[in-house]
């Protein structure tokens, strides 16, 4: 429990540090300003900054809370404050520095004495006066004054300054740093400076002792910028305020928490900071609660101070089976209160440590606790760590090593590797045991050279010290391998006296000891770590070193236990015995910094001289330490030899061996006790019984008996250990034992012979020798240590001699013979029978094969001649060889003893064939069975002639015998490069692949046999220049491939196979870039950065279509693995060209389209077609990687053209008749229709069958006809019933009955074609309205008209524009007088006065208020953050009494002031938005409206249109129309002439003023509409032939007049035929234009007579409904008017409203989508007003949801986005009709609906423009509830940060927005409530102080001259 609290406490810290350090500095930046002064209120820690022209107020935290303009002010050097302009005319507007804030105490004393005493002190001596030398002098006014005018400048505006000098001396000086703050601190009795410079760097200095005056950390503030000098701390002296001119900080002065161990927080030297060790973090003093004491806080600044760390610790290793003490060696560890305790970590495994003066004792973990060998190893390291709790005090590192893990790691040579290991492990040769126990069970031990047990320098072997009776000594003699002494280690080794009683066992003469023997003085100085030396031997008891231990207490120390030191020359004089530190023998220690495998064998004096003993006798309950004679057993070791090392007990208790020796069982008798006899023995790693080598020759025969001998040494050892020798031979895998038999020589020789049973050796390998393993082994499965490498050679002759030949040229070593017999064959000597089979003379040569079987005539070609018994030597066939009788060359170099020869031929002459001879000398002659030819190649021509110049061409040579000679010998050269020949070789074919050349050039092409050359004749090879790609496009495909990829270039018709690679690499993990949709198809594969073994490749052949483009089709892939790169090449030839660098957007592949079949429901039914409508497709994936151009759709044999290609939908005109199936069968069966089927790259898709729909009944069903027989015949009976009683009545009901069915059917059958088509053909529109705009680009507005047409929408144009309007004598004044009112306007208390008090009167209309608004907004413009200040005040006041009445009803409409206010100020913050997000989706939509509307009739008279969505404006006639393309020029002026022609749409039902504005929008496309000519200016002219000229009009003499009724002339009435040219020319007659005239009836032409109009009424396409005449019956159609009907029903047109919506829906998504998404960041202007709503509905306790709702849908969606949506003029250059006003006011109207809360129940009554959009309405209330939540949760917007913002705004967009004259304007109001708004003033006591009203006055004498009370 005690260790609870700091565990606690050190998980609360480390918390607290990460903490601190994810936090940066607390920072403070106005924007637009420089900070010049810094003030904090030491009561609550508010800062006050003063900067030009603000004062700002922050919290400690540096967030600020108030902002204060202060300026610019009139000022003057010649004019005295205060300031007014009609005084002092030069005054400028000068900036107010605000330099300061706070006035010390000198400055205090300096203005009371130059208030109160003429600035002087009581005797009289001046202190202060006025500066400047002014007209002004210090007065001796009332003392109340300075309370009354603390600053001074009402009566002494002039500068006071001191005559008392401020001195001082300097305590520290940086030559050529500029220090510019200074502040300086103490921490716990220390000084430090925190210093400022010029540079913007914070220096920290700490002053006190042992300072070199330089900084101990620099940090930089801000570059470049010098530190302030108000240098501030917090309150707690936690924190420093930095400040610069442009930023302030708020830095910590110390970090300590940052560095997390003690090094760094040390070696930071932080005078703040010092390691606190018991809590283990780095801190200030005051924190830390352990802190009292030097070695419990350490202080980083000292440089003698160092971390806590292990000096030593002993041991430093041991055994895992073993459970030792561990000491640990700690200097200045810090004691403990009571009850508190250190603990020891093994790893995972604590244990207790007991605490002493020098260090901690530690049990190890039990030896089941200890982690697991690593695979190969044989010790594992183990992290021992002192902790207090939690907190680690210091580390080290144990190593526990496994000593049958050191045999195992050597099998071969166990013994050996056990004893040298640097580990304590003892060999035991009986029980083949490698051991950390000093004692076998039975037999020898060979000892570990790291035991302490033995001395590693015994005496000379060949003086034997004879023994005693009582205390007999012994001699250990070395071995002749013995190691070299190391420093410190003892001289010699002598026995003490040992009584009679002792009964030892070994032959080891040895005693225990209490330490190391002492050591020179110079080698102790080489370890860092010096040791407590060893206390000397009283002079009784010259072998014993250890005093009595009954004086020490429970924490005894190694201190305490030393008596005495001995000196070195002590040492030296007299032999020392190892002295007896009782029954445990010493562990070693070892420095830290050196490894275990390194570090000496040295003793280390623990508590009472013993780790485990001293622990268990101070742990152990009940038990008191035992006398120095009990420990020391008097004058008798405590333990004999035997009980030590006899392994009784817990041998893990006891250290090894100092060095190796052979510890062998003694026998004694019972008669003479006390008495050692002695064996000679050698020591060392020669002790091992090992077989170092074989006795005589390695090599053995196959198939032959024989014996092997080895050596060994040693081996007597296990002589005396029953147990059989086996030799065991390591023979291909598996094992040959044999019996063994070891005969060794009598000591002292300890050599032995081993002889191995005879036994026959083969093996299967075909290889003429085989090295052979070779160990001994006894007992069955012991292995006798063997020399590395230790093997014989077995030997087969019979491989690698196959004949006699060869057999004969063995090696003589071997002794091969060729043995005749039945089987002739190569064997050892000894295996041939008798000496009659060995052959002598081997037979005559015998060829087996020749290679090549042609050569050219020219000679030179190496013939390779294979056989057997082909000589002996090179010298037996030299000049010995014919090929078809002409002499071959034997080569020397290549010559294989009787199996192969390689010869050159010499010239033939001719084409001559025949057979290969080879003739040895004395054994005959050898002949071939094939002949050999020699043949004349020839070379006749080469194809293509011509290749690129990089290579790669694929070469074809033509000629005859083109096969002669060997294939690797035949080499094509064009010029001199080579051409690498291809695989396929025909004899009068060749194929190879041309190599680079630098240049174009011509070269001869010549092939070479060997050394023969043919050239080709009458032809050259053309090298060319290289193709050159210069780009490919498109950039994405499908993954099944096959989109084309158009590759444009130069000199591409050389490429002979052009390729198209795609290679996809996956990523390595960690760098994935998300590119696109994630697929996951292809398996990951690890592969190294950097490699290629994880790519996949993907080709296609490529077409080259001409000399400038290559087509390729993408490969497919089998799929996209996740985080994967795809790169595509076009390999041309040898020229490999990448995707990335022919083309900016980089290539990629997309997810495969999916298209459902045209009958979802039934795939299987074929799907009905109506002639004349489009097909439509849905699917996913369309549009993603092809155009609607490459997309190929076929139904049957003919096409179905592709319109339009959307994400998720195809639409494709087909053929006007049913085309025929593919198969080209025409049968009677069902499967006669054609199959709807659409291509995209390599994917086919079968949609299913398609039917057309035929005008005849005979498409009906069979079942459909029966029953339409039936009912027909019934319907016809029962007709001519009805007939005949009710025949005139039932006639007309019938017709009226099927004329309403006709039109139902047809219309809903239509509805949905129509509106497919209609998107279509609206989605083309707007496909080449986006290619438009990405020449001309959006025509957006500027600011300046975009803030007039909505600060004033009802305007023709912008007030402001005006001239103020007063004579120029009197300007200056006025504008003056206009200044002030701005100025006046700065004073927030009149600004609201001035509101509240016009809102009180009963003639200030709602239009003024609106009016009055928005000339404020213009007025203030350039001070947008004041204004959003007034915004938020009178919005509080209105929340007030809103709150009173009905809060739901706050800003629905524009009552007040500050609701149009607040409209001016979101149009304002908006603007931004507006342009980069929302802009492109309402000017779509516009244009997607205009299109839609302009399509379809509109009547001119009326206003009506065929498509809206407004059904007050619907068209609710069938109109027969057609679309008109007109030739349309326009005429620059009179007789000038034309430009080109422009294509215009119109309708022929058009009117001339309707084709008139659409020529002009095609004429003026991207021209600003004030740039464009006045429609009234122009006339339309109708162009036919040369002379043809006609000007057309709306009313002229040939308007078609009926009754009171005259129709407007459109293009049909003149007859003009599609494909017209007209033409825009200037009017011949001058029209009077009148003002705000928007339509003009008819084009006044001189074909108009002057007739009498006054009765007369104009209509276009229908009359309106009042018309008394009855409707008779019209012809129309909607597609041409193919059938005559009657009048249609006015609501059966209501499904137009539908087809609209549905064509324009995707563009209102769009526009919704846009404004309502969170997805970009939300305008910082709505997060900040809408919290405001959420603080106001908060102070005024509103809790209903729903209210605020309101509120923020009033205040945005209401306020500003219904008035974008509604008038798009406001944004764009455009113009609008009543048409588009109508559909736009719906598209406005719904998302009204869509942020109103209230649930509309719609029903038969409803009106329709909300049942078009009733099912949309719930989706849209989702998106914007989902909107209002987003941003809810988003982090709030600060004061500060919404101040930036319109701060910025106000420099970008505070132009001539014409100030001065909404100035003025606003003046008239102040003009004509001029005496409510002075009472107001002066009823206002606030308001008379600031002398309001007489302000106000003034302002009313500059501007109108008006008389007032001044």
């Amino acid at each position: 429990m005690p260790a609870l609290g700091p565990a606690l406490l050190q998980m609360l810290w480390a918390g607290c540090v990460l903490t601190l350090q994810a936090s940066p500095p607390a920072a403070f930046t106005p924007n637009g300003t420089y900070l010049q002064h810094l003030a904090r209120d030491p009561t609550s820690g508010t800062i006050y900054l003063g900067a030009t022209n603000f004062l700002f107020q922050l919290s400690p935290g540096l967030q600020l809370e108030v902002t204060v303009p202060t300026g610019p002010v009139l000022d003057s050097r010649d004019c005295l404050p205060p300031v007014v302009p009609d005084e002092c005319p030069q005054a400028q507007p000068t900036n107010n520095l605000n330099q300061l804030l706070l006035v010390d105490r000198l400055a205090n004393r300096t203005r009371d004495a130059c208030y109160t005493r003429e600035g002087r002190t009581e005797d009289g001596a001046e202190v202060a006066y006025i500066e400047y030398d002014v007209n002004s002098d210090c007065a001796q006014l009332p003392v109340d004054t300075l309370d009354a005018y603390p600053c001074g400048s009402d009566h002494t505006p002039s500068p006071m300054a001191s005559r008392v000098p401020l001195e001082a001396m300097p305590i520290l000086e940086w030559p050529g740093v500029q220090l510019t703050a200074v502040a300086v601190t103490m921490e716990d009795g220390h000084t430090i400076a925190f210093l400022g410079d010029s540079q913007g760097q914070l220096h920290r200095v700490y002053l006190g002792p042992g300072s070199d005056g330089q900084p101990y950390l620099t940090q930089s503030i801000q570059q470049g910028s010098a530190v302030s000098r108000d240098l501030t701390f917090d309150g707690a002296f936690e924190h420093l305020y930095v400040m610069t001119q442009s930023t302030l900080l708020k830095v910590p002065v110390a970090s300590c928490a940052q560095h997390l161990d003690c090094a760094s927080c040390l070696a930071h030297r932080d005078p703040y900071c010092g390691w606190c060790v018991l809590l283990g973090r780095c801190s200030r003093r005051s924190e830390c609660s352990r802190g009292q004491g030097p070695e419990r806080w350490l202080w980083s600044f000292q440089p003698e101070l160092s971390c806590l760390q292990v000096a030593a610790m002993s041991p430093a290793n041991i055994s895992r089976e073993e459970k030792r003490e561990v000491f640990l060696s700690i200097p200045d560890l810090p004691p403990l209160w009571p009850g508190e305790s250190y603990s020891c970590h093994f790893g995972e495994h604590q244990s207790p440590a007991l605490l002493t003066s020098s260090g901690v004792m530690c049990p190890s973990p039990d030896p089941s606790e200890v982690p697991a060998l690593p695979e190969g190893a044989d010790h594992v390291s183990v992290s021992v760590e002192l902790r207090f709790g939690a907190v680690v005090i210091a580390k080290a590192f144990l190593s526990s090593y496994d000593c049958m893990a050191v045999a195992k790691l050597h099998p071969s040579a166990q013994c050996q590797a056990c004893v040298t290991s640097r580990w304590r492990c003892n060999w035991c040769v009986w029980q083949h045991l490698c051991t950390h126990k000093i004692s076998c069970d039975s037999g020898p031990m060979v000892v570990s050279q790291q035991s302490p047990l033995l001395s590693p320098a015994p005496p000379a072997r060949d003086a034997p010290t004879p023994l005693p009776p009582v205390s007999p000594k012994a001699t250990v003699t070395p071995a002749p391998d013995t190691p070299p002494m190391k420093p410190g280690a003892p001289s010699s080794a002598t026995a003490s006296d040992v009584p009679s009683e002792a009964r030892p066992s070994l032959l080891i003469p040895w005693e225990p000891r209490a330490g190391p023997s002492p050591t020179p003085a110079s080698a102790s100085t080489e370890s860092p770590l010096h040791e407590e030396p060893l206390p000397p031997s009283p002079p009784d008891r010259p072998g014993t070193a250890v005093p009595a231990l009954t004086d020490f207490g429970p924490t005894a120390t190694p201190e305490d236990l030393v008596a005495s030191h001995t000196s070195p020359s002590d040492a030296a004089a007299r032999p020392l015995a190892p002295a007896d530190p009782g029954p445990e023998v010493f562990p070693s220690a070892v420095p830290l910094d050196q490894p275990p495998s390194t570090a000496p064998a040295t003793t280390f004096p623990g508590a009472a001289g013993s780790t485990k003993p001293a622990l268990d006798w101070l742990m152990r309950e009940g038990s008191e330490l035992p006398e120095a004679d009990e420990w020391t057993g008097g004058d008798t070791p405590a333990f004999s030899t035997s009980t030590l090392l006899s392994g009784d007990g817990d041998s893990a208790e006891h250290e090894g061996l100092p060095a190796p020796h052979i510890l062998s069982s003694l026998d004694y008798q019972d008669d003479a006790p006390g008495l050692w006899e002695l064996e000679e023995v050698s020591w060392g790693a020669s002790s091992c019984p090992c077989v170092e080598s074989v006795q005589g020759s390695m090599l053995m025969p196959v198939h032959v008996e024989r014996e092997v001998r080895l050596l060994g040494r040693n081996l007597h050892l296990f002589q005396d250990r029953p147990g059989d020798n086996k030799c065991v031979m390591e023979l291909e895998g598996h094992e040959v034992v044999l019996e063994a038999q070891v005969e060794c020589e009598l000591p002292p020789d300890t050599r032995c012979r081993v002889t191995c049973q005879q036994h026959q050796l083969s093996y299967e390998a075909l290889q003429p020798e085989l090295h052979v393993g070779l160990f001994l082994r006894r007992a069955g499965h012991l292995r006798v240590d063997s020399a590395d490498g230790l093997h014989v050679v077995l030997y087969d002759c019979s491989v690698g001699h196959e004949d006699c030949s060869r057999c004969q040229t063995a090696l003589p070593q071997y002794g091969c013979v060729w043995c005749k017999g039945e089987h002739p064959r190569c064997v050892a000597q000894e295996a041939c029978g008798n000496a009659g089979a060995v052959a002598t003379q081997c037979p005559a040569p015998l060829i087996h094969s020749v290679e090549p079987l042609t050569g050219p005539v020219d000679g030179g070609t190496r013939v390779t001649i294979r056989g057997s018994n082909l000589g002996q030597h090179v010298q037996d066939v030299q000049g010995m060889v014919r090929v078809a009788g002409v002499p071959c060359v034997v080569d020397a170099q290549v010559y294989e003893v009787s199996s192969s020869l390689v010869c050159i031929t010499e010239a033939s002459g001719e084409e001559v064939a025949g057979a290969v001879t080879v003739e040895v000398p004395g054994r005959g002659r050898g002949i071939s069975e094939h002949n050999f030819a020699f043949q004349d190649p020839k070379v006749y021509s080469i194809f293509p002639t011509r290749g690129p110049r990089a290579g790669g061409t694929s070469l074809t040579l033509r000629g005859s015998k083109l096969l002669t000679g060997r294939l690797e010998d035949i080499r094509v050269v064009v010029g001199d490069q080579p051409c690498h020949l291809l695989l396929e070789h025909q004899t009068e074919q060749l194929q190879c692949e041309t190599s680079p050349h630098p240049m174009p050039a011509m070269l001869p092409v010549a092939v070479w046999f060997g050394p023969s050359e043919r050239k080709l004749q009458h032809s050259q090879f053309e090298y060319t220049s290289d193709p050159n790609v210069t780009s490919a496009g498109p950039t994405k495909s499908f993954l099944s491939g096959g989109r084309e990829i158009r590759v444009h270039g130069q000199d591409l018709d050389v490429v002979q196979t052009p390729r198209i690679r795609v290679t996809v690499t996956p990523r390595a993990l960690g760098m994935g870039q998300e590119l696109g949709r994630k697929r996951r198809v292809i398996p990951e594969t690890a592969c190294s950065p950097g490699a290629s073994c994880g790519d996949h490749h993907f080709e296609e052949p490529c077409h080259v279509n001409s000399s400038q483009l290559i087509t390729c089709r993408t490969p497919a892939l089998p799929g996209l693995p996740e985080d994967s790169s795809v790169r595509v090449e076009f390999i041309l030839d040898n020229l490999v060209f990448d995707f990335a660098t022919l083309n900016p957007i980089p290539f990629s592949y997309e997810a495969d389209p999916i298209l459902q079949p045209l009958n979802p429901e039934d795939p299987t039914m074929p799907f009905r077609h109506k002639p004349g409508s489009v097909i439509s497709v849905e699917g996913e994936n369309l549009d993603l990687a092809i155009s609607k151009e490459e997309v190929v759709a076929m139904i049957g044999e003919g096409p179905c053209v592709v319109k339009t290609l959307t994400w998720n939908h195809l639409y494709c005109e087909p053929p006007v008749e049913q085309p025929l199936p593919q198969q080209h069968v025409l049968r009677e069966a069902s499967d006669d229709l054609p199959e709807f089927t659409v291509q995209m790259g390599n994917l086919r898709f079968s949609l299913g069958y398609v039917q057309y729909d035929g005008e005849s009944p005979v498409a009906f069903p069979m079942a459909a006809q029966v029953g339409l027989g039936v009912g027909t015949s019934l319907l016809a009976l029962g007709v001519i019933i009805i007939v005949l009683m009710y025949r005139r009545k039932s006639k007309q009901a019938l017709r009226d009955y099927k004329k309403v069915q006709i039109q139902l059917e047809n219309l809903e059958s239509s509805v949905r074609d129509r509106c497919k088509k209609e998107f279509t053909d609206l989605m083309t529109e707007m496909t080449d309205l986006t290619s438009d705009l990405l020449g001309s680009g959006i025509p957006f507005l500027d600011y300046k008209v975009y803030a007039e047409r909505v600060f004033f929408p009802g305007h023709q144009e912008s007030p402001l524009h005006r001239d103020l309007g007063v004579p120029e004598s009197r300007r200056p004044t006025v504008e003056q007088g206009l200044g002030q009112l701005s100025n006046l306007l700065n004073s927030k208390l009149f600004l609201t006065k001035f509101i509240h008090t016009l809102e009180s009167q009963r003639t200030f209309s709602a239009r003024d208020r609106a009016y009055v608004a928005s000339l404020l907004t213009v007025a203030l413009h350039g001070k947008l953050e004041y204004f959003t200040d007034i915004l938020r005040t009178l919005l509080s006041d209105l929340v007030a009494q809103c709150v009173a009445k009905n809060p739901k009803l706050m800003l629905r409409r524009t009552e007040t002031v500050v609701e149009k206010l607040l409209t001016n100020w979101m149009s304002i913050c908006l603007y931004t938005f507006v342009r980069d997000a929302v802009g492109e989706p309402l000017y779509m939509l516009f244009r997607g409206i205009k299109h839609q509307v302009d399509k379809g009739p509109v009547d001119s008279v009326t206003g009506k249109a065929k498509y809206t969505l407004n059904d007050n404006r619907l068209l609710r006639e069938d109109v027969e129309y057609r679309p008109l393309t007109l030739n349309a020029l326009l005429a620059v002026g009179p007789g000038a002439g034309e430009a080109q022609g422009v294509p215009v749409k119109v309708l022929d039902c058009d009117t001339i003023s309707q084709a008139k504005e659409k020529m002009l929008e095609q004429l003026y496309k991207g021209v600003p509409l004030a740039q464009r000519p006045d429609p009234r200016t122009l006339d339309v002219e109708w162009r036919s032939g040369v002379a043809g000229h006609l000007i057309l009009s709306d009313e002229d003499v040939t308007s078609e007049v009926q009754g009171l009724w005259r129709r407007l002339n459109t293009l049909q009435h003149y007859k003009v035929p599609d494909g017209a040219t007209v033409a825009l020319v200037p009017c011949l007659t001058k029209h009077v234009l009148r003002e705000n005239q928007d339509y003009v009836p008819g084009e006044r032409t001189p074909m108009l007579e002057d007739v009498d109009e006054g009765g007369i009424r104009p209509w276009h396409l229908v009359k309106p409904s009042e018309e008394p005449e009855p409707p008779r019956p019209r012809r129309g159609s909607l597609r041409g008017g193919e059938r005559e009907r009657a009048k249609a029903i006015p609501e059966i047109y209501l499904t137009r409203l539908l087809s609209m919506k549905g064509t324009l829906q995707k563009f209102v998504d769009d526009l919704f989508q846009v404004i309502l998404s969170t997805s970009r960041p939300v305008p910082l202007a709505v997060k900040y007003f809408f919290d405001l709503l959420d603080e106001q509905a908060q102070q005024h306790g509103i809790s209903d949801q729903d209210t605020v709702h309101i509120w923020k849908t009033n205040s945005l969606p209401l306020r500003f986005w219904i008035n974008i949506i509604k008038n798009p003029q406001f944004v764009f250059d455009v113009q609008t009709s009543d048409n588009m006003d109508a559909v736009l006011l719906v598209i406005a109207q719904t998302f009204m609906d869509a942020c109103t809360l209230a649930d509309h129940k719609l029903g038969r009554d409803s009106p329709i423009n909300k049942l078009l959009y009733a099912r949309d309405i719930p989706r849209y209330k989702r998106m914007v509830e989902r909107y209002y939540a987003d941003i809810r949760q988003t982090i709030p917007a600060s004061d500060q940060e919404m101040n930036s913002i319109l701060a910025e705004l106000s420099r970008n967009y505070s132009g001539d927005l014409g100030a001065r004259v909404a100035l003025h304007e606003l003046y008239k109001y102040i003009n004509k409530y001029y005496d409510q708004i002075i009472t107001a003033l002066e009823e206002d006591g606030t308001a008379q102080k600031m002398q309001l009203g007489y302000r106000l006055q003034q302002i009313a004498a500059a501007v109108e001259n008006k008389v007032t009370d001044l």
